[in-house]
């Protein structure tokens, strides 16, 4: 199953069945809520899920937004609706950044079918696709069981490692990586050795995954994949980090279009400058 779709897949799927369930995942940093955008208009029959709720466990040691608890985590997709025997997809405002948190973390709790909806929102809207308003009906509880362990996962040593040894690529916006502005975070900078990758050099004009050859050459050109960078056959010798784990994702879902395996750190920066004992680095990328 690819890990995209487009708006008239996802029409076809909902009108031939069996339809996934789908689940909204509008958010912005710092708010306002996307739950109001989700009652202005949404799919028909789509679910919000809270990322800061529902995607994450409470801020603190790990990060801004990190792992949600197995239990939590499995407690929310089921009153979402989400079983293991049935596709679902993900969709945000346009860009794909919040789904593809929620794709990861179903992903990496082992359901086997999840889709994102490439351009979100507006992408549907866009091909005249209906939409309803208001809150959704309570959906028929689901059955998803999860189990963690199906997508690597890096922690703080392992994300040095990975700079040190392999690609850690950094996805915030550059300004961030070279430490001139920190709008979320109180420390400025990067982790040493990391390469700047913003996750906007994924997407096209309008909001929409580049094609698997374009982004495939985008990140050979940053070294991700590429063999001198060795290791065992088949080990992952490519990172991604964020802010906080949520623009890595998008980073990672891009990466999988492109057919290259990367491991998630996902307390990412936030939870890398918890330890002052870290080395940080400001400055441009790395040669």
């Amino acid at each position: 199953m690819d890990s995209t779709l487009d708006a008239a897949a996802l029409a076809s799927a909902l009108a031939t069945g069996p339809a996934p369930v789908l689940l909204d995942i509008r958010w912005r940093l710092g708010g306002p809520p996307g739950v109001e955008r989700y009652r202005e208009g949404h799919l028909p029959g789509a679910q919000f899920v809270d990322l800061d709720r529902d995607l994450a466990g409470p801020p603190g040691a790990g990060g801004r937004h990190p792992r949600p608890d197995t239990a939590a985590f499995e407690a929310a997709m089921r009153r979402a609706g989400v079983s293991d025997d049935r596709p679902v997809v993900v969709y945000d405002e346009n860009d794909s950044t919040a789904a593809a948190r929620a794709w990861w973390l179903l992903r990496y709790f082992g359901h086997p079918q999840v889709q994102v909806l490439d351009g979100g929102y507006q992408t549907w809207l866009a091909a005249d696709q209906p939409i309803e308003t208001g809150p959704a009906p309570v959906p028929a509880a689901g059955t998803f069981t999860a189990r963690p362990g199906h997508l690597p996962l890096l922690d703080a040593d392992g994300a040095a490692r990975m700079a040190r040894d392999g690609v850690l690529l950094d996805a915030r916006a550059a300004e961030r990586y070279r430490g001139e502005v920190e709008p979320a975070d109180p420390v400025a900078g990067h982790i040493p050795a990391a390469v700047s990758a913003p996750t906007t050099g994924n997407l096209g004009p309008e909001g929409r995954f580049l094609d698997p050859e374009a982004l495939r050459d985008r990140f050979t050109r940053l070294g991700a994949g590429d063999a001198e960078h060795g290791g065992p056959r088949g080990a992952i010798t490519t990172g991604v980090y964020c802010g906080s784990g949520v623009t890595a994702a998008h980073e990672v879902l891009a990466l999988t279009i492109a057919g290259i395996p990367a491991a998630l750190y996902l307390g990412s920066w936030s939870d890398w400058i918890t330890d002052p004992a870290r080395p940080i680095a400001t400055g441009p990328v790395p040669a």
